[in-house]
């Protein structure tokens, strides 16, 4: 059963999961939190043990003796091999329920993630990433299907801000990390800091229940899933296609910035994690504030607004020879480019239909993923020829306009009863 009325209040929703799950309004409250906090928490690990690398480009390099550009590939290495991932556990996840794909998903990643510093050499290093890959790609469609799908209606672009905030949140605890672990301890510590979340992760998980939408549309076959893919091809093409320009705007204004100010600014490595640390809290804020407005003013709009304001900060983010005014410019950049993010999980599970919805989401954004993946690469190519503020500048500006185009002609689904 479900809300008939979409502009329901929340207590209204609330009674509407209480039915679908046959349960008391207490217990459904409690599990309806577990598997919102779970699926956020498991977001904040993954972008956790994924940034913890742009971080220790240098050290990485030295320790295997290699360049760092070999370190730098292995970003797309992990960023290329997410699509398995989602296939595999997405499919899982829409035939058999959200949570158990989710917790086999976080322990697999948070162990290879443990083992990447004892890698005795470059090349079980390039391994160890690349199978981490599979697993961050595998959470996120089953993570983002779960809190949506658990979430009030009224509030979903609300709680879809805030899961995308958790990426932005996992990077800014890497960057803590490096700035008060680091001096004490040995790298190597980064790569094991998620272990104990990873734990809480799969508690939580545990105490949770599957939504009621799952419960109605799940599928009866795991074959079945290809068929629903095919028959919705038209519209699984434009959610790569928008992952794809997305994936391009939201890594390539990150993976390579601690590395840009290092180079052209000399900026210290104290001085670099606070500057993260400063634009990440811009970039959880976008996702929180753009996020909830896109309930109101529309999935499209809010992200459009989003995009206008990560173009207009351009300047300031790439071109500033103060490092104060570097943290202005870069704050109003991930402000803008989460707040783009943030509505992501709600608008692409809108756009999806029922019975597919972790493996639809799932693939299309990893898929995306995939193919933007070079984005980092190319970028730090470009700096070599065009200098590297103007490789940044004009890599961006060419990626906002088109998708500024890829929104403003989309389609949207505001609001939609997943348990339809």
């Amino acid at each position: 059963m479900h809300s008939r009325n979409p502009g329901s209040d929340l207590s209204t929703g609330d009674t509407a999961i209480v039915s679908g799950n046959e349960l008391g309004g207490d217990a459904v409250q409690r599990r309806w939190g577990f598997a919102v906090s779970s699926g956020i928490l498991g977001w904040i690990l993954d972008a956790f043990d994924f940034f913890v690398l742009v971080f220790l480009v240098d050290v990485l390099a030295k320790n295997f003796s290699v360049g760092k550009g070999a370190i730098v590939w292995t970003i797309t290495i992990t960023l290329a091999t997410r699509p398995i991932g989602a296939l595999l556990l997405g499919s899982m996840a829409d035939r058999f329920g959200r949570r158990r794909p989710l917790i086999a998903c976080v322990l697999y990643f948070s162990i290879i993630t443990a083992l990447t510093p004892f890698a005795p050499n470059y090349a079980t290093f390039v391994v160890l990433r690349a199978l981490y890959g599979i697993g961050m790609g595998g959470y996120w469609g089953i993570g983002a299907s779960l809190v949506m799908e658990s979430s009030p209606k009224r509030w979903r672009g609300f709680f879809s801000g805030i899961l995308q905030a958790g990426y932005s949140l996992g990077y800014l605890l890497a960057a803590i990390g490096i700035r008060f672990v680091r001096p004490g301890l040995s790298w190597r510590w980064m790569f094991l800091g998620g272990i104990v979340l990873a734990l809480v992760v799969v508690v939580l998980t545990t105490l949770s229940s599957e939504a009621p939408s799952w419960k109605k549309n799940k599928l009866s076959r795991l074959t079945d899933s290809w068929r629903v893919l095919f028959t919705h091809k038209a519209e699984f093409a434009y959610l790569v296609l928008l992952m794809t320009a997305i994936t391009c705007l939201s890594h390539g204004t990150q993976d390579l910035y601690p590395d840009f100010l290092k180079t052209i600014h000399k900026a210290s490595s104290a001085v670099v994690s606070n500057l993260a640390i400063l634009y990440n809290i811009g970039a959880i804020l976008g996702a929180l504030v753009i996020g909830h407005f896109s309930d109101s003013i529309g999935r499209r709009r809010g992200i459009m607004v989003a995009l206008a304001i990560s173009l207009i900060s351009i300047p300031l983010w790439a071109f500033s020879s103060s490092i104060a005014i570097l943290g202005i410019g870069s704050f109003v950049m991930q402000f803008g480019v989460q707040g783009a993010f943030g509505v992501i999980p709600a608008h692409l599970n809108e756009l999806s239909p029922p019975n597919v919805r972790s493996l639809f989401t799932g693939v299309a954004y990893q898929l995306g993923v995939l193919i933007g993946a070079p984005s980092v690469v190319i970028e730090f190519g470009l700096q070599k020829h065009l200098g590297y503020q103007w490789a940044l500048t004009a890599f961006e500006s060419c990626v906002i306009v088109v998708l500024l185009f890829i929104f403003g002609l989309g389609p949207e689904k505001r609001g939609r009863d997943f348990a339809a």
